[in-house]
């Protein structure tokens, strides 16, 4: 019997079913946890429905989104506001809310740990931990420097790859410099926003971005770091790394000529630019990437000495702007970790 065109349609449309099916079950699960920043539904979008330039598409193929644990923070307004808004969205992108992060382990291959809030990333992250999840943690990694140490130390006990980061990190004039464009760098300075947040240390819950940028280009090393202000009454944070170079994190104002995110390097062989925002891809290929090497592009001790960096600036804010120590500050915060491990 010869096939009527309404049956090849059909035939044509179940096959097409099946290979979405087939597709969709090899595809590697990531998981959500924290549906209270912006982040998810971005990142969920370039996953499930595809970059902005269709071209990039092979930097993320065979990764999907799938599960997703909504808890947000109960005493910051904005996190509470956001969680049902951004539930929806990642329903309508075919994403499954679960009721426990322990519930989405067993549900997919990799998480993004992306609440807003640093102080739940260690009770958060324990159970990832567990599960032997390749983990990614967004900014701030916690909510004190003896928590960055508690994550670290259970991460490296449980043999599991992770990394935190800012996308500003992988802006390409960023890494440009940070691959060697201009020489080894003398001098650095970023700048960006430095919204503040009384239950985390000033600058880990915005000025982090602009620390970010700063610390890929002058990277390991800083000894010490001195905080006071811009003329313009902005916080100015400058770090010595101990061998006539210098690096200096100024806050921006949101509204300044030619956008808040920015910097400058000067190296051996030049200066370049520094510091812009370069989108949220820049960083999901990095996360990918690590998802599917089991290589973190950041080590521990480079997001170590960055939240002490960050911790040292309000250290110094404490002692009225007087020199602070970078080891000084690690050695109090490992103190208070081992005598409250968790």
């Amino acid at each position: 019997m010869t096939p009527t065109p309404s049956r090849l349609a059909a035939w044509a449309a179940l096959l097409l079913a099946c290979v979405s099916a087939s597709a969709e079950e090899a595809a590697k699960k990531i998981g959500i946890i924290g549906l209270d920043t912006s982040h998810v539904v971005a990142f969920t979008t370039v996953f499930n429905k595809g970059p902005k330039n269709p071209a990039d598409a092979p930097k993320f193929a065979g990764f999907r989104v799938t599960h997703a644990f909504a808890q947000g923070s109960k005493d910051i307004p904005e996190s509470v506001s956001r969680v049902p808004e951004y539930s929806e969205k990642l329903k309508g992108m075919g994403v499954e809310i679960v009721d426990s992060i322990e519930k989405l382990c067993t549900q997919v291959d990799f998480v993004l740990l992306e609440s807003n809030d640093g102080r739940v990333h260690l009770e958060q992250v324990l159970p990832v931990l567990k599960a032997g999840k390749p983990v990614f943690i967004d900014k701030p990694i916690a909510g004190s420097l003896a928590d960055v140490i508690r994550i670290q130390e259970a991460a490296k006990r449980a043999g599991v790859t992770y990394f935190c980061s800012s996308s500003l990190r992988f802006a390409a004039g960023t890494q440009a410099v940070a691959q060697g464009s201009v020489g080894k760098v003398k001098t650095a300075y970023a700048t960006s926003p430095a919204s503040l947040e009384p239950h985390h240390p000033d600058l880990y819950w915005y000025g982090v971005h602009g620390c970010e940028s700063l610390y890929t280009v002058m990277g390991l090393g800083c000894v010490s770091v001195k905080r006071d202000k811009t003329p313009e009454g902005f916080i100015q944070v400058t770090g010595n790394w101990g061998d006539g170079r210098v690096g200096t994190y100024r806050e921006a104002d949101r509204k300044a000529k030619g956008g808040p995110y920015g910097g400058k390097a000067v190296g051996e062989k030049g200066e370049a630019d520094i510091g812009k925002f370069d989108g949220y891809e820049v960083l999901l290929e990095a996360i990918v990437k690590m998802f599917r090497t089991g290589k973190a592009p950041v080590s521990p001790e480079e997001i170590l000495e960055l939240y002490a960096f960050m911790e040292a600036a309000d250290e110094s804010k404490r002692r009225g702007g007087a020199v602070v120590k970078l080891a000084d500050v690690i050695a109090k915060a490992r103190a208070e970790a081992a005598g409250n491990p968790r």
